[in-house]
């Protein structure tokens, strides 16, 4: 199952955000949208997902429109959305938190061998199904809400912010298992300020500013572009008139591209 974006502008009310998007994440690949905080990154994912009605343009879903579809629906075709700052309902246990990402299944119950596989991916969610939410660490709760996310069997998951506050250790364990969803043959939407730990693990990326596509190609080739370098990993012309300042930022790229090399 593909997605595909034709023309998409969308906004809040006051005018639109984003503007004339045209993006499209093929089936089992990992698409990285990279972009400053603001650049419209959420509000895509919240388009995509229906929290967001588009303003005009096509978003399409294995062949047919969703673009007036209801959330819950685009949810039913196998779309699920990991909002930024993770959303769980702090009051609730674990079970509580996975029964919700199941609600709109068949007699809101997941299909067989999905919590277990949940709980296979996360282990540490498995001992603690009585445990409240809320109490949880920032990683602790990321992984739950990807496993809420996964409980209705989706075969594309949009991932808005997910290393947002988080330890670089658990940074590296979120994103390996984003690879293994995507070698199981889920698609990935990874919306991402991390650009050089998103783009390392992604097939295609793509550039956001000022809510337009402005570049996009293969991860590696925008990994090793100067105009990210420049934009994103702190790299550019603008550092030479400090030699001290373009010093430190020629060895960031160089971790950069030696991290990626390792990869």
């Amino acid at each position: 199952m593909s997605l595909e974006l034709h023309g998409v502008s969308a906004g809040y009310g006051v005018g639109p955000v984003l503007h004339d998007i045209t993006l499209t994440v093929a089936p089992g690949e990992i698409l990285t949208l990279i972009g400053a905080n603001g650049a419209g990154k959420s509000s895509l994912a919240k388009t995509i997902s229906g929290l967001l009605s588009p303003l005009g343009g096509e978003i399409v879903w294995d062949g047919s429109r969703i673009d007036q579809l209801p959330t819950a629906e685009r949810l039913r075709r196998g779309i699920a959305h990991v909002p930024e700052g993770r959303q769980l309902f702090a009051d609730m246990n674990v079970a509580e938190n996975l029964a919700m990402g199941a609600t709109v299944c068949a007699h809101g119950r997941p299909a067989p061998g999905v919590l277990d596989e949940c709980l296979r991916l996360f282990p540490v969610l498995a001992t603690r199904m009585g445990d409240i939410a809320g109490n949880f660490s920032g990683g602790q709760q990321q992984m739950l809400a990807i496993a809420r996310g996964l409980m209705s069997s989706p075969r594309l998951v949009i991932l808005d912010e997910p290393s947002l506050g988080l330890a670089p250790k658990l940074v590296a364990e979120i994103f390996d298992l984003i690879k293994i969803l995507r070698d199981r043959g889920i698609s990935i939407l990874l919306a991402e300020q991390n650009a050089r730990a998103a783009l390392a693990i992604a097939d295609r990326g793509a550039v956001i500013e000022n809510g337009r596509i402005t570049l996009a190609g293969p991860a590696a080739e925008l990994l090793h572009s100067p105009e990210i370098a420049e934009r994103y990993l702190g790299v550019g012309v603008a550092a030479a008139s400090d030699p001290a300042e373009s010093a430190r930022m020629a060895a960031r790229l160089r971790a950069c591209v030696w991290d990626n090399a390792q990869a």
